[in-house]
């Protein structure tokens, strides 16, 4: 952001004009959410104090009752700030708590996204009260404290009804803490040239239909079942409604077969399943690659209910040898948490991991200390050779050249059992239609979600959102 800015500037835009822009826009949000009433605008002493101090004076020519409170000695703003102080006529008083009595409405411009420090003082002392006594709040950029690259929270940042940001939305606005914090999100056009987006080049993109809809397989009427994929996946012998959920996902999602390759002695509990999932007997590693023999079978999806042990390790380092298409997920991961560098040098070909957060420290507990979850994921995926979907209300899809998908289009609904299972059927069966695994992850990622909101009620259980890939599916053709 602090690049576009500059090279806006530099492009000829006055950061006046930018900042007048912005602070306007924060007012209009005020505006156009509340009747009037007292409202008090918190000052840093940066440019996020700046933008306060612009809506702060729009408020007022509003007929507002403004307050405005500082941080920091008026004399000591700078630059476009300085400029916004001095254009503000009404009194600026230092940042104290009486500043809050009678509940005022907040528009917090204390900090911005830039952050770096943990927020200490008076101004932590305001957050906190804040916080405690749920005033309104509307942020500017981001609620104090949370950073806008990681998501983390720098010490404490106040819980916002809604939250106006410059150009572009930042990673840290659809991290977890950023949407428990952020409320409504607004992206405001403040004048920055979107031609500049060509010189920052962002590798992060927030995920959406357009990324991935033109990369979706078309039906076409010379079709037959091997042409639209044969999904595999490794059932185990305890666990079996993991593979049937995932298998029942593929073919929904499009595959045009899908086998669970089972331990005999689960071959009739597969078998008394969904009739059009196929089942084969497969004791063991060795006979899991015998089958992929067959090049027909062009993706591989292990790890739903396959177990944590030697029959799992061998069938997933048989899969990865075939170059062909594969996912792993949960039990397949977990396999090799004591040795991921033996799964990550026999990634060769297309992958896909899918792990929860516990998992994801399993394989890669050196990466568990950085704050940012994209960073996260992006070292990850380029330390393993596979892209990369860590799951949660901030889902990070990264590949390993870099690129980086946030996912937040999933309800709290999918908070259930066999949900992954699910979402790694979809994932596989988009890999057996030709999708690259970035692409195939960001639309499993969202279909999932699309799924689960369609259902719209309470009690949504996974095979609900197996029903509902057909209509999620259909809204993206």
């Amino acid at each position: 952001m602090a690049s576009a800015d500059a090279a806006a500037i530099a492009g000829g835009v006055p950061g006046t004009d930018l900042m007048e822009a912005a602070g306007r826009a924060v007012a209009d949000a005020v505006l156009g959410r509340h009747r009037p009433r007292p409202v008090v605008v918190l000052c840093g002493p940066g440019n996020n104090g700046g933008d306060g101090f612009v809506a702060a004076r729009h408020l007022q020519e509003a007929g507002w009752p403004v307050r405005v409170g500082l941080l920091g000695a008026r004399s000591a703003l700078k630059g476009d700030a300085a400029w916004a102080a001095q254009a503000w006529r009404g009194p600026v008083e230092a940042l104290a708590l009486v500043l809050l009595d009678g509940r005022p409405l907040v528009v917090d411009a204390l900090f911005g996204a830039g952050l770096t420090r943990p927020i200490e003082g008076i101004a932590g002392e305001t957050i906190d009260r804040i916080n405690r006594e749920a005033l309104t709040v509307v942020a500017v950029d981001v609620p104090s404290g949370l950073h806008g690259d990681s998501g983390e929270v720098m010490g404490r940042a106040p819980f916002a009804e809604r939250t106006v940001t410059f150009f572009r939305a930042k990673p840290g606005h659809y991290s977890l803490e950023g949407l428990r914090r952020c409320g409504v999100l607004k992206v405001a056009d403040i004048g920055i040239p979107s031609v500049v987006l060509e010189k920052i080049a962002p590798r992060t993109w927030l995920n959406g239909t357009a990324l991935w809809r033109h990369h979706l397989r078309r039906d076409g009427l010379a079709d037959h079942k091997y042409a639209r994929g044969h999904l595999t996946i490794l059932g185990g012998a305890t666990a079996t409604g993991a593979a049937r959920l995932a298998a029942l996902a593929g073919r929904r999602a499009g595959a045009g077969l899908a086998t669970i390759a089972t331990p005999p002695s689960a071959m009739a509990i597969y078998q008394a399943g969904e009739p059009g999932n196929l089942v084969v007997a497969c004791e063991d590693g060795g006979a899991f690659a015998r089958l992929l023999e067959d090049e027909r079978r062009n993706a591989v999806l292990i790890g739903p209910g396959a177990g944590v042990n030697e029959r799992t390790r061998v069938s997933v380092l048989a899969a990865l040898a075939t170059q062909r298409a594969v996912v792993l997920d949960a039990d397949a991961i977990t396999t090799f948490a004591q040795t991921p560098a033996s799964l990550f040098d026999a990634i060769k070909g297309p992958a896909l991991l899918t792990p929860h957060e516990g998992e994801f420290r399993r394989l890669f507990p050196d990466l568990t200390k950085l704050p940012a979850k994209v960073e996260r994921v992006r070292q990850a995926a380029r330390l393993s050779g596979a892209t990369v979907l860590l799951k949660g209300p901030d889902t990070v899809i990264a590949a390993p050249d870099g690129r980086a998908v946030i996912n937040v289009h999933a309800p709290a609904s999918l908070a259930t059992a066999g949900s992954g299972d699910v979402l790694a059927g979809i994932g596989g069966a988009l890999m057996a239609q030709g999708l690259a695994p970035l692409a195939a992850a960001a639309a499993a990622a969202w279909l999932h979600g699309e799924s689960a909101f369609r259902f719209g009620r309470p009690g949504l259980i996974a095979e609900d959102l197996i029903d509902g890939l057909p209509d999620a599916l259909q809204a993206v053709s």
